[in-house]
């Protein structure tokens, strides 16, 4: 089997998750400069082998698109050309900031750790990879 990716697209920077080759196991991957954000995963899609993309979908509590929402469509556009054997999934990512922070309390960070933004897309990553995991294996 092959990795899942998930990204938590962001305006200046970028989470990403990562599961383990039997996909059964997400974990934070890194966070980059959005601007990077492309080269990055060319580069690591030439060293492992990856499944699928699965790319949050910024939406607003009330289920409408998000104003980073554009700006996810263009990146998606990008990777499809650049990456077209890599089929690419948008999966719902409302709540994930929230869920991350809280993520980071329940886990004892202090203060200043929990402020670490990058830390933050990171963990969204990984949530999103994780309700997409669970979303996958009760559709089965």
């Amino acid at each position: 089997m092959a990795r899942i990716l998930s990204v938590d697209y962001g305006k200046k920077r970028c989470g990403l998750a990562v599961t383990d080759p039997l996909q059964i196991i997400p974990g934070g991957l890194a966070t980059v400069p959005t601007s990077e954000l492309l080269a990055f995963i060319k580069d690591y899609t030439t060293r492992e082998q990856v499944e699928r993309i699965v790319v949050g979908e910024p939406k607003q509590p009330n289920g409408l698109p998000s104003e980073n929402l554009a700006r996810v469509k263009a990146f998606v556009g990008q990777l499809k050309k650049m990456l077209p054997h890599i089929p690419v999934e948008y999966y719902d990512e409302r709540f994930t900031s929230v869920l991350a922070h809280r993520a980071m309390l329940d886990g004892g960070l202090r203060k200043k750790a929990r402020q670490d933004k990058a830390l933050v897309d990171e963990i969204s990553a990984t949530i999103i990879l994780q309700d997409y995991m669970n979303a996958k294996k009760n559709r089965i």
